[in-house]
């Protein structure tokens, strides 16, 4: 899962290289939509993303699976292009381009020569506006998310679990809802249900605009004007609380599925990053899951898979930058010869440990300086420092903030980890869905991704 310190130490070392103090840049048209730029000059390469703050978590009952099926649509025609042609003008460019839908976000984005930048400017801000959406198009495509629906979740029993521990885990909240969206709400849905939606989200002021490369930003700056600037923004739909009512036990559900051997999911219910100044406990639950699944050396690895040999595998995950509510959790499967009951008895052990010892200064130091080696290695990615910029701006955290958010996850004590391990582990915060394998012929399915990608 996503976590706090990985995003962060990228963009901080990307930025040594940078030609000025006041790299990246930013600027806001007229219109709402705000344009944020980091020129990279050590390839002679752009990527050029628009981010829209609308996801699966703004969905309504009835049409979940809709912010997914209307990115595969954004690739169809225009009033000024072909169904098609969005892709092949990108190839011609010698470039690439994809999407993907989370449920907080849909992004979209294109890598190619600097040269062809206003080229995809140009086409990106059409099909923000101009859209033209059918019910013959739409029927040819639902069906490709239909099928994408039951390759990855359907026929998938790890994705299967993961769907039933989020529905299970969240009861009014929408992160209930797949992202890619229930099979009957997807045969149900018509193309007014896409119209609609584009017409609700796909606004200037609903978005922002990320470039990367080997650019002046000026010009950027310009070309921004020039193809989006002539937008207009809209009123917004409004976005209530829909907040999780306080959970009051544990809660288990079991999924019966085809697999070779069973699998375990474990979520606790745990605070999200809301200021960067003065939260601490996001940080440490970050540093609590590198810790206990951060590296070759961390416990879960040294413990339950080499040591007591309890677990094929074992892993940990936190992701406290997002819209929605955060979850901090645990999964594996267990060694042959090795039930559920015994992998999660191992899972709890190993978070009772750092309630009880805390953790150490030498681990402490590792997890860091590891996580921030991994990190250096990934500056040169055009793509990852665009990525982080925007998946930074999309969980409500300014990327003016990158630096800051470093330097607070380097401040977590070792007595803020044990605190937090102390504090949000309880079995009235837990939900745990479990893999019951049924007989099969083919191999163990893969884990599905975090988001859903076109």
């Amino acid at each position: 899962m996503k976590s706090l310190l990985a995003p962060v130490v990228l963009l901080v070392f990307a930025a040594s290289s940078a030609p000025t103090l006041a790299n990246p840049f930013e600027t806001q048209l007229a219109n709402g939509l705000r344009v944020i730029v980091k020129e990279d000059r050590r390839a002679p390469t752009a990527v050029h993303m628009v981010w829209y703050r609308a996801g699966s978590m703004d969905e309504k009952d009835g049409t979940s699976g809709v912010a997914h099926a209307l990115e595969h649509l954004m690739f169809k025609g225009t009033k000024n292009l072909r169904s098609g042609e969005f892709n092949k003008r990108v190839a011609e460019a010698g470039g690439r381009d994809n999407a993907f839908t989370s449920r907080d976000y849909t992004a979209y984005f294109q890598i190619v020569p600097r040269a062809a930048l206003p080229e995809m400017m140009k086409l990106e801000a059409d099909r923000m506006a101009n859209l033209t959406l059918d019910a013959k198009e739409f029927a040819a495509e639902i069906k490709v998310v239909m099928e994408e629906r039951r390759l990855r979740t359907d026929d998938n029993p790890l994705g299967l679990v993961h769907e039933a521990l989020n529905s299970t885990q969240f009861q009014a909240h929408p992160y209930r809802r797949p992202i890619i969206g229930w099979m009957d709400d997807l045969e149900h849905m018509t193309w007014r249900d896409a119209r609609d939606w584009y017409r609700q989200w796909y606004a200037p002021n609903n978005a922002y605009v990320v470039v990367v490369g080997d650019v002046d930003h000026r010009e950027v700056f310009r070309l921004a004007q020039k193809y989006y600037g002539p937008h207009k923004a809209q009123v917004l739909p409004e976005r209530k609380p829909q907040n999780e009512p306080e959970q009051a036990g544990i809660r288990r559900v079991s999924v019966k599925a085809p697999a070779k051997l069973p699998y375990i999911a474990m979520a606790w219910k745990a605070p999200k990053l809301r200021d960067v100044n003065k939260d601490r406990d996001p940080y440490a639950l970050d540093v609590l899951a590198a810790v206990l699944d951060g590296h070759d050396a961390s416990r879960f690895a040294k413990n339950l898979v080499r040591g007591s040999r309890v677990a094929q595998s074992a892993g940990a995950g936190y992701d406290g930058s997002l819209r929605g509510e955060a979850s901090f959790t645990l999964d594996g499967q267990p060694a042959e010869g090795k039930t559920i009951a015994d992998l999660e008895a191992a899972l709890r052990a190993e978070i009772k440990r750092v309630q009880d010892e805390g953790v150490s200064a030498e681990e402490l130091a590792r997890v860091k300086t590891q996580s921030l080696a991994a990190q250096i290695y990934k500056r040169d990615s055009l793509m990852a420092q665009a990525m982080e910029i925007g998946g930074t701006e999309a969980a409500g955290v300014s990327w003016r903030d990158i630096d800051l958010l470093l330097e607070k996850l380097k401040s977590v004590t070792a007595e803020e980890v044990q605190a937090v391990a102390k504090k949000y582990f309880t079995d009235d915060t837990l939900s745990i869905a479990v893999l019951d394998p049924q007989p099969i012929e083919n191999s163990k399915p893969r884990k599905p991704s975090g988001a859903v990608r076109h």
